[in-house]
């Protein structure tokens, strides 16, 4: 196994791409590329990307131009476009390539996992990050952190240090629970929660931080996820749902959940992830869902037009 990751594939340029790219690129211009093709790969080599007003040239790749594996590749794609990202990342993998995602959800890893084997991945969420994106700028004002490892992480892997060098090397901040299954349920938990509650609010996070009837909301989400998980085999309590409250509160005021950000653009948002997935797991453990029933209709109101903005 290489002792160092130098070369890197980011597959998606919105907020959490365009962050990560740009700080491995600030540690090391040559070990970083966008994978992209057609008309944003065009866009990405002519324009670059923009990130907290500084102008980043970073090298774009076509799938056909990477003709050898790469170390990493971090997928940062919506979920409507993960099917497209497994394409394009073929000439990527290699015996030895690490495989992230930063997707919402809880299965954006199995579908990368049934591709290209489960042995390539590492698990992860991104945690704390205010990041907003319009068109090819990005800002944020609360970096927060990667939350990856091992399925089980009770001693590290060499994968694992091999990843926490690089990270600490970009000042990417990091951190590997013992417990991965559990974090992408409090974080699929958290998603469901703010993400959709502000995309039908409006809100952004300082309406999170000041509003109770805001926060009641979300943690109404949240707590029938709670149900879920429990009857999952997964160890969330009623205390996890507190746990977001610090969180929230470091975040910018006018940062905006990556759902309302498409609600605002007009695109299709990730509810099919996230209300719709609860939906169909309450089904399963035949466990009534109101809240999060409610916030489906309530968004594809909005997708379609006749709900409000």
């Amino acid at each position: 196994m290489q002792a160092v990751i130098d070369k890197i594939a980011v597959v998606g340029a919105g907020a959490l791409g365009v962050v990560y790219a740009a700080h491995l690129y600030d540690m090391d211009p040559r070990c970083v590329y966008f994978l992209a093709e057609g008309q944003r790969l065009l866009r990405l080599r002519r324009d670059g990307v923009i990130l907290n007003g500084k102008r980043y040239i970073i090298p774009v790749r076509s799938p056909q131009e990477f003709d050898h594996p790469v170390d990493l590749i971090i997928v940062a794609v919506k979920d409507r476009y993960l099917s497209t990202a497994l394409r394009q990342m073929h000439s990527c993998v290699g015996p030895e390539t690490i495989i992230i995602s930063v997707l919402n959800g809880i299965d954006s890893e199995e579908q990368i996992g049934a591709v290209y084997g489960r042995e390539k991945l590492l698990y992860c969420v991104a945690l704390g990050i205010d990041a907003l994106r319009e068109e090819n700028r990005v800002k944020y004002t609360v970096q927060g952190r990667l939350i990856f490892g091992e399925m089980e992480n009770t001693s590290l892997s060499e994968r694992v240090k091999r990843l926490q060098d690089l990270f600490g090397k970009a000042g990417i901040g990091y951190e590997t629970p013992p417990d991965m299954l559990r974090m992408l349920w409090w974080k699929f938990m958290v998603n469901v929660g703010v993400n959709q509650a502000s995309a039908v609010l409006g809100a952004n996070y300082g309406v999170f931080q000041t509003s109770e009837e805001a926060r009641n909301l979300m943690k109404s989400a949240m707590r029938e996820v709670i149900a879920l998980a429990q009857k999952a085999g997964v160890n969330l309590t009623a205390e996890d749902v507190h746990s977001f409250d610090p969180v929230i509160d470091t975040l910018g005021p006018q940062g905006k959940t990556s759902m309302l950000q498409d609600v605002e653009a007009g695109r299709k948002t990730e509810v099919g992830i996230f209300a719709g997935r609860v939906i169909e797991l309450g089904k399963k453990y035949n466990i009534p869902v109101p809240v999060n029933q409610w916030l489906f209709d309530e968004i594809k109101k909005i997708e379609s037009g006749c709900g409000h903005k």
